[in-house]
């Protein structure tokens, strides 16, 4: 249910919401409201001191009108008359003048106040890292006319500092529009700036530098991550300030670190020392709050910060939210209705505080429980099938959860892709590295199109509060061009010169990325053979040393693939001084699991037979300088163009049919396994710039472009 609205009017409202606001299930269509143009409205903005404009209008989001009632009944049941209607009006009239803005929670009496008026949120998460820039506001829209009030976001530490002390907020990462589109569609935003976000992200967000310093303990007090933490919040933090919603902004919460319940450390200190920070830096106003799953609450909650829980339809909603209840012992206040009433709590008492009418008011179902992710779907793992949940089991337990009173994030609303290196992992006994696709089965494809899962939900909404006016729009137009034709460029060893143009890195023994500053991608380890070989020798690494998958060639000939949590080892056989290749692959650093430290590249040394092999030559490669419009090495480059028996690269170049519109690259029968017979298969695939892009918006596409992929054969 959500809030009272305070009897003020902003604007007219934003594409496709309703002049009235939402109502609350129950009361009638065409209620009279105070809050109507010519009641005695206002018009309000506020400005916060980054100049953050917007319209109270944007608090208005989620709340109830008053319902008839409130202007019909006295207190001993009898009509109001005229006078009496126009001197209450007059009252709330005066209190919205001198109320500030503001969002807080009433532990007491277990409901969420915006504004002073109780509120409940619906939202959804959308990450602005996996969706183009220019896409923001098409999905924002999307998400506001399904009936949300709110938006969950976080922020990947990683994609904006992506060196220590190199901070990037343009182009797709800036955050900054990304608050703006929303605050244009209305939408109040729950931020999650971590600094760990999981989210399916590369190391969680964490960035891959900090384990240049291979001793550092992630997410934790020891000192060296805390600086880099405080370092990078004295960036962030004061950045968002001014869109908090007390200062004019459309931030009403921010949540610090992230299911750090189920993280082994523990570390209250390094709790205590966020929350700190964080108020430092943001204020006491600001709400912040925890997630956990229900296992994790022990060492995930800390007292002053309000704990709220995560669950799938499947879980048992009873029993997690009884959790939460149990480390917000004044939060939650359940009164529940028809299909939910046998997952209720008793309401509290204690509003008699209230005159008439807000004692009535209160007696509808409020509630602080808080599920701040709603799964409605499931991560992609290479090797697997597409994970779906289906549309009944999402919709009954959505409207358990709102017919409870409780506030609900749905994880994911629109889930996108994973551009350039920044799918993540998990760890479940197993390396588990998440594909390029992030559509998460979610209501907003990852095209960005209206699924019936979505509209399913909308239809559920629309049971709790009014929906905006105005038509669902239509899915966007598309590009369709039919097989384009492949042309081999070269073997990936031809453009060394390319990939790594300084002098190869010499070492005894092999070293992981990080102690050579080679974030993600690709490394080229070479050495060569010490001893002939007559029979077929093992070549292995002991202690699962290969992070995370390795492509061998022996002068130049493909000799197979060793990966990540198998036990298999090459057979080789050559002349001692043959060249060895071992081109890594960085898959993607774990984001939830043992996440710890994960280092990639050769972990271990290789060993061949029983002889530890030396003297290493390191290629760190940069596959983006290809994609460079001004490098033309493909051009004007000879080679020897025989098949390929190892990485090599393909490209085409291709005629825009028309208007530029998004596009599906599709690869029937590319597959990420081992070879069997002909196949061949392709992880990095560079679409303007973009690795193992899935999909891509096309709208600044030249006339005329070209894909490049490096395959595998």
């Amino acid at each position: 249910m959500g809030p009272l609205p305070a009897p003020v009017s902003g604007p007219s409202p934003p594409r496709g919401t309703s002049s009235r606001g939402p109502q609350p299930q129950g009361w009638p269509p065409g209620s009279p409201s105070c809050c109507e143009p010519g009641r005695g409205a206002r018009a309000a903005t506020a400005t916060g001191s980054g100049g953050v404009s917007s319209s109270l209008g944007a608090a208005e989001r989620g709340r109830e009108r008053w319902p008839k009632a409130f202007l019909e009944l006295g207190s001993q049941g009898r009509a109001m008359g005229p006078g009496r209607q126009l001197w209450l009006l007059f009252l709330l009239h005066l209190l919205t003048q001198a109320a500030p803005r503001s969002f807080v929670v009433d532990r007491e009496r277990g409901v969420f106040l915006l504004d002073g008026a109780p509120f409940r949120y619906v939202s959804g998460s959308l990450h602005y890292s996996r969706v183009p820039s220019q896409l923001w506001s098409d999905r924002l829209h999307k998400m506001r006319m399904s009936g949300l009030n709110a938006v969950q976001v976080y922020v990947p530490w990683n994609y904006h500092e992506p060196q220590p002390g190199v901070y990037n907020f343009h182009g797709n990462r800036d955050l900054l529009a990304f608050l703006k589109a929303a605050s244009s569609e209305d939408l109040l935003v729950i931020l999650r700036p971590g600094p760990y976000i999981c989210a399916e992200w590369e190391m969680g967000g964490l960035p891959s530098w900090l384990l240049r310093k291979p001793d550092i303990v992630l997410r934790t007090s020891d000192p060296d991550f805390l600086a880099a933490v405080d370092s990078w919040f004295h960036v962030l933090l004061p950045m968002v300030q001014p869109w908090l919603y007390h200062n004019g902004g459309n931030i009403i919460s921010v949540q610090v670190e992230n299911e750090y319940g189920s993280y082994y450390a523990c570390d209250y200190r390094y709790m205590r020392h966020l929350a700190g920070l964080f108020r430092a830096l943001l204020g006491d106003e600001i709400f912040l709050f925890t997630t956990d799953g229900p296992q994790g609450l022990s060492c995930g909650t800390l007292q002053g910060l309000y704990s709220t829980v995560d669950f799938g339809p499947a879980d048992n909603m009873t029993e997690i939210f009884a959790m939460q209840r149990k480390y917000e012992p004044h939060g939650p206040l359940v009164r529940g209705a028809g299909k939910g009433s046998q997952k209720t709590m008793p309401m509290r008492e204690g509003f008699d505080w209230f005159p008439f009418p807000f004692s009535l008011i209160f007696s509808l179902h409020l509630n602080l429980q808080v599920n701040s992710e709603y799964y409605t779907g499931w991560l992609d793992y290479w090797g697997g099938s597409h994970s779906t949940k289906d549309v009944k089991s999402v919709t009954s337990a959505l409207q358990d959860i709102l017919e409870l009173g409780a506030n609900v994030n749905m994880y994911m609303f629109h889930g996108g892709t994973n551009f350039g290196y920044w799918n993540g992992a998990d760890w479940k006994k197993v390396y588990l590295p998440v594909t390029t696709s992030y559509d998460y089965d979610a209501p907003i494809s990852e095209a960005g199109d209206l699924t019936p899962k979505l509209l399913a939900i909308r239809s559920v909404i629309s049971k709790f509060q009014e929906l905006p006016l105005g038509p669902l729009p239509l899915p966007s137009p598309k590009m369709k061009f039919g097989p384009v034709t492949l042309k081999l460029d070269g073997d990936l060893l031809d453009f060394l010169h390319v990939l790594c143009p300084d002098e190869p890195i010499r070492t005894h023994l092999p070293l992981t990325f990080e102690a050579v500053k080679q974030d993600y991608g690709f490394l080229l380890y070479r050495t060569w053979l010490p001893q002939n070989l007559t029979k077929p020798t093992r070549l292995w690494v002991q202690n699962n040393g290969i992070h995370d998958r390795a492509y061998v060639m022996l002068d130049g000939v493909f000799q197979g693939i060793m990966e990540r949590d198998r036990e298999e080892a090459l057979l080789l056989t050559g002349q001692a001084g043959s060249t060895l290749d071992v081109l890594l692959e960085n898959m993607g650093r774990i984001s939830f699991g043992f996440n710890t430290r994960d280092f990639k590249g050769l972990v271990q040394p290789l060993v061949l037979g029983k002889v530890v092999l030396t003297d290493w030559q390191l290629f760190p490669l940069n596959v983006d300088d290809l994609m460079d419009s001004e490098n033309r090495v493909f051009e004007t480059q000879k080679r020897d163009m025989k098949s390929p028996s190892g990485p090599a690269f393909y490209s085409a170049t291709f005629r825009l049919p028309g208007p530029a519109w998004d596009t599906f690259l599709y690869l029937p029968g590319w597959t990420k396994v081992p070879p069997i017979a002909s196949n061949c298969w392709s992880w990095s695939m560079h679409l303007l710039r973009l690795k193992s892009s899935f999909w891509t918006d096309l709208s600044s596409m030249p006339l005329y472009t070209k894909i490049l992929l490096l395959t595998f054969c």
